[in-house]
């Protein structure tokens, strides 16, 4: 949908108003950069922006409804569209006039575009507010796209850059960033640039290039110990030491991962599938992909011992003196039994 709507753009098709609603905000934050750049296209424009936690919608009207001093346009951000959400009405601080609100939406200032930003992951379709909002203005729902869809975007961001990226690096830029399009797009310029004149990013280059977050280096040392191989969850674990990574705190983000990794297994056997188990959970799809493929026969007896081992070494830790590193290692040094 925001394509279209950014095509739409390109092409002067602009629309008085405008509802831009979700949680995934790089979508939102690109629309309104580039309504900013086809706006001036034609010409300067006038920028306010309102956030309506802070006061009520008739401001964004009044000014909506003033005709520019310096520009044939203006353009209106109104942030925070609360009153489009379920709410207790009782506790709302601000006092916005809907039912003014409903009338001007029939009657926009033509020479005003105003975008009403509403964060939020729905919109209630009962109020006559947010029907209202449906019928007489453009809204477009902002949602993280899934993998496959994401792995198209990031070829067409490339290809955008006049470069070209294989399937195999596609993959380890999303396992290494995840589903996060703002992080993902600075990488993709990164990488963009750092291939120069060659104009193929590999996998390499993003192995390279795209720093490894401390989250997936304890997953790949938990999955290391919990498979027996000794030797590589010891490696992992000493390089995270050179990295100054403290030991309590890494006993902490295991001990995370294996409940994660419990709960997903446990709604495996009731029968969600991946994406319904994220949602429950609200976590990273692409966490609960890759610990759904990462199994290989895991029990649950092996998960209960590694979090009582785990509780171990951070009770030694919160209670011993010396070599604060060596309880943990020793730990990894005993590997589950089959």
């Amino acid at each position: 949908m925001f394509q279209q709507l950014w095509k739409e753009m390109n092409q002067g098709k602009i629309d008085p108003v405008y509802v831009l609603s979700g949680t995934e905000t790089y979508f939102i934050d690109e629309t309104i950069r580039r309504m900013k750049q086809a706006l001036e296209q034609a010409g300067e424009i006038e920028t306010t922006i309102f956030d309506l936690e802070e006061v009520p919608v008739q401001y964004v009207m009044e000014e909506a409804d003033t005709i520019p001093f310096f520009s044939e346009k203006k353009l209106i951000i109104a942030k925070n569209a609360s009153f489009l959400k379920a709410t207790d009405n009782s506790k709302e601080k601000i006092a916005h006039d809907l039912k003014a609100l409903e009338l001007w939406l029939r009657h926009p200032s033509d020479f005003s575009i105003t975008l009403f930003i509403a964060p939020y992951e729905k919109l209630d379709e009962r109020k006559k507010v947010t029907k209202q909002m449906k019928e007489l203005a453009h809204v477009v729902h902002a949602e993280a796209p899934k993998e496959r869809d994401l792995a198209v975007w990031i070829q067409n961001e490339v290809s955008s850059r006049q470069k070209q990226i294989d399937e195999q690096a596609i993959q380890k830029l999303i396992e290494l960033v995840g589903l996060d399009m703002l992080h993902l797009q600075m990488e993709v310029d990164k990488l963009c640039h750092y291939i120069g004149e060659e104009g193929t990013i590999q996998l390499e280059d993003v192995e390279e290039l795209v720093a490894k977050t401390l989250e997936q280096d304890a997953f790949k040392l938990l999955n290391a110990y919990i498979a027996g191989d000794v030797s590589t969850a010891i490696s992992i674990y000493h390089d995270l030491i050179r990295q100054k990574q403290e030991p309590i705190a890494l006993v902490a983000l295991l001990a995370s991962q294996v409940r994660l990794m419990s709960n997903v297994y446990y709604l495996l056997s009731k029968g969600y599938h991946a994406q319904q188990i994220a949602k429950t959970l609200k976590v990273n799809p692409y966490r609960v992909k890759r610990i759904v493929e990462d199994r290989r026969g895991v029990k649950d007896t092996h998960l209960l011992k590694a979090l009582y081992g785990l509780s171990e070494v951070d009770l030694q830790l919160k209670s011993m003196s010396g070599r604060r590193e060596r309880y943990l290692e020793l730990f990894l040094m005993r590997p589950l039994s089959n």
